[in-house]
């Protein structure tokens, strides 16, 4: 079979599976997840009519498998069934553009299987429920996808990767460990030959990546381990304590976790707040700065030093 036929295969295959998947869908809804022509699908639906697959099709409203010949469905409850677009939708959100496209894919044919009355649940979450995020890094080079591959392979990569200290991407060979996820970033755990080492990377620093037809050269701990030995290793965690108005104290909920937020005590028309940080007080130092003219730091005096030398470098620079 040659890719294009096995290319219009899979598609057709999918197409069916979509079928299943829900109650009714259009041509041009088709034709645009598969980025094809109306007149490419109108003879992909052509071809499973002529395999004995019994389509109805209503104007208006475009494609339906005829009532009764769907495959057994398998019983879930409803929260199970909306948990699939909320699974869908973070997925779009925080994956790249392949692996959010496969994803998708093996969602529909979960839905296939779905009764009607959970079908019509889903449908009616499904525009309801978005996720907005305008800094989110378009990730269009399939960094998260190869590097899965590469786990899963336990072949080797070759990747482009900047430091924040650095003007230029360098080349490191790697040994991807596994994926996850922390403080609003991607990161992967790889055993680098540059350093001859293991190394925790930033998959949005990724500015090229490619597989190599090379196996691993040694067998690798789990992530787990790695991560459990960064815990260990982490530097010691400072007290943070400081005041902030009463009437602005909400605006600290959205990030302070991340800085090691600990508690809160209500004062007369004032918030304090107790941080142990393990994050360096420079980090700290510089997210405070949004709220100095809200809050004060009552300790420790390192910070507070911190804080007042960030602001004259600030204020000589902009003079």
């Amino acid at each position: 079979m040659s890719e294009i036929d096995l290319k219009k295969f899979n598609r057709v295959l999918n197409i069916y599976v979509q079928l299943q998947s829900r109650n009714w869908i259009s041509a041009q809804q088709l034709a645009d997840r598969y980025e094809v022509s109306i007149r490419t699908i109108y003879r992909d639906i052509k071809a499973l009519e002529n395999a004995g697959i019994p389509i109805y099709n209503e104007p208006g409203k475009g494609y339906a498998l005829v009532e009764g010949y769907k495959i057994p469905p398998t019983i879930f409850t409803k929260e199970e069934a909306l948990s699939f677009v909320i699974a869908e939708k973070l997925m779009e959100k925080f994956a790249d553009r392949k692996l959010s496209f496969n994803f998708s894919s093996a969602m529909h044919k979960m839905k296939a299987v779905l009764r009607t009355s959970e079908k019509e649940n889903v449908a009616l979450i499904e525009d309801q429920y978005l996720i907005f995020d305008s800094t989110k890094t378009e990730t269009t080079n399939e960094v998260l996808s190869v590097l899965l591959e590469s786990v899963v392979s336990k072949i080797q990569i070759d990747v482009l990767y900047q430091k924040p200290s650095s003007q230029n991407a360098e080349s490191r060979v790697l040994e991807a460990i596994g994926i996850f996820y922390e403080y609003d970033f991607w990161y992967f755990m790889a055993f680098c030959h540059l350093r001859n080492d293991y190394r925790q990377f930033r998959i949005d620093r990724v500015k090229q990546i490619a597989k190599i037809e090379k196996s691993f050269s040694k067998e690798h701990k789990p992530l787990e381990y790695f991560l459990n030995e960064k815990k260990q290793v982490e530097i010691e965690k400072v007290k943070v304590k400081i005041l902030v108005s009463k009437k602005m104290a909400h605006y600290f909920n959205w990030d302070r976790n991340t800085y090691g937020f600990i508690s809160e005590k209500q004062l007369n028309d004032s918030v304090e707040m107790i941080f142990e940080t393990s994050t360096k007080l420079e980090y700290f130092a510089r997210w405070f700065l949004m709220f100095s003219d809200i809050a004060v730091i009552i300790e420790p005096l390192e910070l507070k030093q911190r804080v007042v030398e960030l602001l004259k470098n600030a204020t000589d620079k902009n003079q």
